[in-house]
């Protein structure tokens, strides 16, 4: 194929193909293309494989960059092939659908935002596209915060192995997340001072955490010093990345816990601590949590701050009925 565009620059490459015919269609749509961008302003149809490509370079420094790269190659057996003109509501509804089916809605919406996140950026930062779709998310109810009494927790922790229940008898001391407990390393805790620290960039909210640590965490740490160089928490020499596994639900199973997660842990902490007086402004700091918001699911399990004002009630009903029964008698 050989042409100039209309802005003068020569076009000169192999077809790829040894049929004339169909070499002669493509150096037509070519040179079509060519001129409908130069001069009519047609943007050039990109593929959603460049897109994904290009958002998972921008986005590298994400802590949930892996996890991105999962849900892509997913998506990849239903978008792989399209460029992302062919990328329409009524085929992003159907990822849904089938991604539902395949496990949860709530699941299947982290698809689909991602979806929408890549097919903005192609719009707003990239300037690929000038329309997206609309994509629409599945509603999610909002879920009652899981935790579990104390008595629970010791039977989980007796069902558990050892390696899963030292982690875990840790967390529900630190209330740290799941992947702060298992990549924990000795150079991050100081015994003498009873303290540990989280980073900025191994933190969810993307700021360093202070860690104080309660007699029960030191006792864990103690009892696994000098079993590992470099991490705190190891199964078979290497940090145990997952921990709800086959032996999480079997133990669960077997304690009889119902529907709890691993990171349901972390919210029997905080229930623990609410319901031991701590208040959900020192909640917030110990949990690292960034807006209130967060630790206001915990409210409702302390009602000692507004029982003084709901004291200021007390006596009204009994003093009305017995002027009601004072009338009655007269």
């Amino acid at each position: 194929m050989d042409f100039t565009t209309p802005n003068g620059r020569r076009v000169r490459e192999s077809s790829g193909t040894h049929d004339q015919q169909q070499a002669q269609e493509l150096h037509d749509r070519l040179k079509v293309r060519c001129w409908e961008e130069q001069r009519l302003g047609v943007k050039p149809d990109r593929s959603w494989k460049e897109a994904a490509v290009r958002w998972l370079k921008e986005t590298s420094h994400k802590r949930s960059h892996d996890k991105d790269v999962a849900k892509l190659r997913w998506l990849d057996r239903h978008l792989g092939p399209r460029m992302l003109s062919e990328v329409t509501r009524d085929l992003i509804d159907r990822i849904g659908e089938i991604k539902a089916k395949e496990s949860s809605q709530p699941n299947a919406n982290r698809y689909l935002a991602l979806i929408r996140s890549i097919l903005r950026r192609a719009r707003d930062d990239w300037e690929w596209v000038h329309h997206i779709p609309k994509v629409r998310l599945y509603r999610e109810s909002k879920r009652r915060i899981r935790w579990i009494t104390r008595d629970e927790a010791v039977r989980l922790l007796a069902e558990l192995p050892s390696h899963l229940a030292e982690m875990a008898r840790f967390s529900l001391s630190t209330g740290l997340r799941q992947r702060n407990v298992s990549y924990l390393r000795w150079d991050q805790v100081d015994m003498g001072r009873k303290v540990a620290w989280i980073h900025a960039d191994e933190a969810k909210s993307g700021r360093a955490i202070a860690v104080p640590l309660n007699e029960d965490a030191l006792e864990v740490l103690r009892s696994r010093q000098g079993q590992h160089a470099q991490y705190v928490f190891t199964y078979q020499g290497k940090p145990v990345e997952r921990c709800t596994t086959k032996a999480w639900d079997r133990a669960c199973e077997r304690a009889e816990i119902k529907d709890f997660r691993w990171h349901d842990l972390r919210h029997t902490w905080a229930s623990w601590h609410v319901q031991s007086g701590t208040s959900l402004q020192e909640l917030m700091e110990l949990g690292s949590w960034t807006t209130f918001e967060m630790v206001m699911r915990y409210a409702h399990l302390a009602a000692d701050h507004l029982r003084v004002a709901a004291c200021r009630l007390d006596g009204t009903i009994t003093s009305q009925s017995a002027k009601v029964h004072h009338l009655r008698a007269a």
